[in-house]
């Protein structure tokens, strides 16, 4: 239903060398750089940054989140290494997550700029 999704940096440099590595654990890579936007995907821009560089950090507690879907728990697990040796904060390690009506894995982030980033897959059995 979701073509892409877009969210708004600081720092489009220090926020693509964020974004490179985790991104990557979940398999997109960079496919399109402009001035003030890079485009992130596997055949097209799925996940951008834009640069807006007089925006303040996304403040704890916004709402601001956006979830990824991961192959395997391995890829969670990846995506989650990936943004701390990246700079970024766990918000919440790897791990199952049961709920009353689906069980799930997955890892929860903070980018440099404060939003909330989390990979999920969805394990056999």
């Amino acid at each position: 239903m979701i073509d892409h999704v877009s969210i708004a940096v600081r720092d489009l440099e220090l926020s693509a060398r964020f974004y490179e590595p985790v991104l990557a654990a979940l398999g997109l890579a960079r496919v399109v750089t402009r001035p003030a936007t890079i485009g992130f995907g596997k055949r097209y821009p799925e996940f951008w940054i834009n640069l807006r560089g007089e925006m303040a950090p996304v403040e704890p507690g916004s709402g601001v989140h956006i979830c990824l879907r991961a192959k395997s728990s391995a890829e969670v697990d990846a995506f989650h290494t990936a943004a701390l040796n990246a700079g970024g904060r766990s918000d919440g390690a790897p791990g199952l997550r049961p709920h009353d009506r689906v069980r799930y894995y997955a890892a929860f982030v903070i980018d440099p700029d404060g939003n909330r980033i989390e990979a999920v897959t969805f394990p056999e059995g």
